[in-house]
C-alpha cells in the first residue's frame, strides 16, 4: 500500500511498495473529498414466512461449509426442516444435509429460526448451487476456496467485528442479514466479534469461584452467537468469540481473536483465550503451512487518536505468542481510518514482527475516525494511514509471497490507495 517517487524497501522478510504521500492529510490526495455519510439502510423481507432469508456460509473444516439461514416464523417448532440440497449443476441437487435450529429472546424481541446446516465433503475451487428448506425454495451458488495457492479474487471474506452495528437493537440484526446476503451466502465469511456486538442488559452474575467483577461474555453476545456460529469447536476453542481455521489446503492459518471474549476483564482474564492461543499456534507446521494470520476487533497499534490503548491489556498478553509463532500480519478494525504498520514486535520496530493493520474503514453510522496523533509514539512506525472509508484485498500468491491491497471507497473509481508485497515469515528463525 504507496512515497515520493516509488520506494521499495527490505523489511527482512518483507517488501513494501507504498503509494504517494500527499501534504496535510497523511496520505490523502488533495483532489480527494470524502462523502458525507448516508442514511441507515433498512432491509424489508416482503416473502412468506418461511422463506429461507439471511443466508450466509461459513468454512468448517478442511471441506466443509455450514449454512445458516432464518425463517421469519411465530413458533420454531413449526419451521420447516433444516434442510439444505446442494449439487454441482444448476437445479441438480445430488447430496442433502440436515442439521439443527433454535430461536433466541432479547427483552420484548424473539428471532425467527435460526437454522444450520453443514454440507459435505465439497470438493475445492467449485461452484455448488444449493437450496435451503424444503419446497421450491430459490437457487443459491456458492464457491469453495481453493486447494493451494493462489488464494485471490474473493475466496474467503474476514470481517473484524462490528458486523451489524445493532448495540441491542435485535432488528438491525435481520436487516443487516438480508443486506448481505448476496455476499455472505456466495463465499464464506469469518467473523470476529466487535464491541457493538455486545447486547446493552446488564452483565450476568460474577462466575463461581472467580474474582469480583469477573463476568462471562458470551451471555453478552447472544444474538452474535446465535446468527453467526463459526468453527470453535473445529478449532478446540472453549468460546465462540474466538476461534481458527485454515485455508488454500493449509497453506494459510487464520487465527480469529476475541477481543471481547471476557467483558470487564483485563490480565489474568485472558488467560483462557491465550491457553488455546498458545495449542493453537504450537499445532502450525510451517513447513505444511507457510502463512499464519491473526485478527482481532480492538488494533494493538495505533495513531489515531480514537480507542488509544483499548488494546494494551491483550497485546502484553498475546503478542509474544504471535511473534514466537513468526506470525505474518495481523489485521484490526475498531478505529474508522485505515492505517499500515511496519513489522513491529513490542513497540519497535522488528523485521520478525507481524505487519499490523488497521482496517476499520468498512463504513458506520459514526463517522470517521479523522483526529490522527502527529506525534505520537509510534508515529514513525506507521508506514501509511487515511481517514477514508475503504476495504482490503489479501491475496496468497504463492507459499512464499502475497500481496496486500488497499482500496478506498471512491464511487467514480476503482482506487488502489496502498500495496504492500509481502514475504512469508515460515523460514525466519526465532531470536
Amino acid at each position: 500500500m504507496a512515497n515520493s517517487g516509488k520506494k521499495l524497501m527490505d523489511g527482512g522478510g518483507v517488501a513494501f511498495q507504498t503509494l504517494p504521500r500527499a501534504a496535510g492529510d497523511d496520505n490523502a490526495d488533495d483532489d480527494y473529498v470524502r462523502p458525507p455519510p448516508r442514511p441507515l439502510v433498512s432491509t424489508v423481507h416482503d416473502k412468506p414466512a418461511t422463506h429461507p432469508q439471511q443466508v450466509h456460509i461459513s468454512v468448517v473444516g478442511a471441506n466443509r461449509m455450514r449454512i445458516c439461514w432464518v425463517t421469519d416464523d411465530d413458533d420454531g417448532r413449526s419451521s420447516p426442516p433444516s434442510v439444505v440440497e446442494y449439487g454441482t449443476s444448476p437445479g441438480e441437487y445430488t447430496a442433502s444435509a440436515t442439521g439443527d435450529h433454535a430461536t433466541y429472546s432479547y427483552s420484548d424481541y424473539k428471532s425467527g429460526a435460526i437454522h444450520h446446516v453443514t454440507i459435505g465433503p465439497l470438493e475445492p475451487a467449485t461452484t455448488y448451487y444449493y437450496r435451503c428448506g424444503a419446497g421450491e425454495e430459490e437457487e443459491l451458488s456458492l464457491r469453495t476456496p481453493p486447494a493451494k495457492p493462489p488464494v485471490q479474487d474473493y475466496d474467503v471474506a474476514l470481517v473484524a467485528g462490528d458486523l451489524s452495528y445493532a448495540d441491542g437493537k435485535q432488528p438491525l440484526w435481520d436487516s443487516f442479514g438480508r443486506l448481505v446476503q448476496p455476499l455472505a451466502s456466495a463465499r464464506p465469511w469469518m467473523v470476529t466479534e466487535g464491541n457493538h456486538e455486545k447486547e446493552k442488559t446488564p452483565p450476568p452474575p460474577p462466575v463461581a469461584g472467580a474474582s469480583a467483577g469477573v463476568r462471562l461474555s458470551p451471555s453478552r453476545f447472544a444474538a452474535y452467537n446465535a446468527r453467526w456460529r463459526m468453527p470453535r469447536e473445529e478449532s478446540g476453542s472453549p468460546s465462540s468469540l474466538y476461534y481458527s481455521f485454515d485455508a488454500a489446503g493449509g497453506a494459510a492459518h487464520v487465527v480469529m481473536l476475541g477481543s471481547y471474549a471476557f467483558v470487564e476483564e483485563r490480565g489474568e482474564g485472558t488467560a483462557e483465550q491465550r491457553a488455546w492461543l498458545e495449542r493453537d499456534l504450537a499445532g502450525v507446521d510451517r513447513r505444511r503451512t507457510p502463512w499464519v494470520v491473526a485478527v482481532a476487533h480492538v488494533p494493538w497499534y495505533s495513531t489515531n487518536g480514537e480507542h488509544q490503548g483499548e488494546g494494551e491489556w491483550m497485546r502484553r498478553a498475546m503478542e509474544p505468542l504471535l511473534y514466537d509463532a513468526r506470525v505474518d500480519v495481523v489485521f484490526s478494525a475498531h478505529v474508522h481510518a485505515y492505517e499500515r504498520f511496519t513489522r513491529i514486535y513490542d513497540n519497535e520496530a522488528n523485521r520478525q514482527g507481524p505487519m499490523y493493520i488497521t482496517i476499520g474503514d468498512g463504513g458506520n453510522v459514526d463517522g470517521h475516525s479523522d483526529k490522527f496523533i502527529e506525534d505520537h509514539e509510534l508515529a514513525h512506525l506507521s508506514e501509511f494511514r487515511e481517514m477514508s472509508f475503504g476495504h482490503g484485498r489479501l491475496r496468497i500468491v504463492s507459499e512464499t509471497k502475497a500481496i496486500w491491497t488497499w482500496h478506498r471507497n471512491d464511487d467514480q473509481h476503482a482506487t488502489v490507495r496502498d500495496v504492500v508485497v509481502l514475504e512469508s515469515m515460515a523460514g525466519a528463525k526465532t531470536n
